[in-house]
């Protein structure tokens, strides 16, 4: 994974509640055996017709957010099944940061590990974000997102956000811990042969 630095962008406003991942992607895409390619399945039933053609009224078809990093959601994102792919779908579309008040545990720690940052809010912050209409930032390094020269703190357990900063996927953090598991590994080796 890339570290994770500043995301300055508008924020695309999601306004529903109990968003699951059928939703995020629905199940007949997930043929897929890479995580690159999600991202055109995103919000697939919502945001296309019957036909194929894009719905005019769902906020992804809306071309003012076309390059927005920064999706805003109302409560429970991403309950229901446990698969990546809604995370993978949300990164491959262009998604960095998703700030909602509340999001199912397993889609909440899978984002971390497929470099998304999930950001946790009360109510009150989250509708000021949905009425800004300018560029925010994300600062993870300073855990604070800048809206209109206000400035919004946001809490994220210590692990999480080193693994987001350094760009570590799990093997890269099992691997911080290689010299201990060689120095294990040895130890059990060396047991082996002890005559009791």
């Amino acid at each position: 994974m890339k570290p994770f630095g500043i995301v300055r962008s508008i924020v695309t406003p999601l306004d529903r509640v109990n968003i699951d991942t059928d939703q995020i992607v629905p199940k007949q895409f997930l043929k897929l055996i890479q995580k690159s390619g999600f991202g055109q399945y995103l919000f697939f039933d919502w945001r296309y017709e019957t036909d194929g053609k894009p719905k005019k009224d769902f906020v992804l078809n809306d071309l003012q957010y076309k390059n927005s990093k920064i999706l805003l959601v109302r409560d429970n994102f991403g309950c229901g099944s446990s698969r990546e792919h809604a995370v993978w779908a949300l990164q491959d579309y262009g998604f960095q940061v998703i700030v909602s008040t509340s999001f199912a545990d397993i889609f909440y720690s899978n984002c971390f590990k497929n470099g998304v940052l999930p950001i946790r809010v009360n109510e009150q912050t989250l509708q000021k974000l949905f009425s800004t209409k300018s560029e925010i930032e994300v600062d993870l390094e300073r855990q604070i997102i800048w809206v209109n020269a206000i400035t919004i703190p946001f809490d994220i357990e210590a692990h999480w956000k080193k693994v987001l900063l350094e760009g570590l996927d799990d093997i890269a953090v099992t691997l911080k811990h290689e010299d201990k598991i060689l120095k294990y590994e040895k130890a059990q080796e060396n047991s082996k042969f002890r005559i009791s």
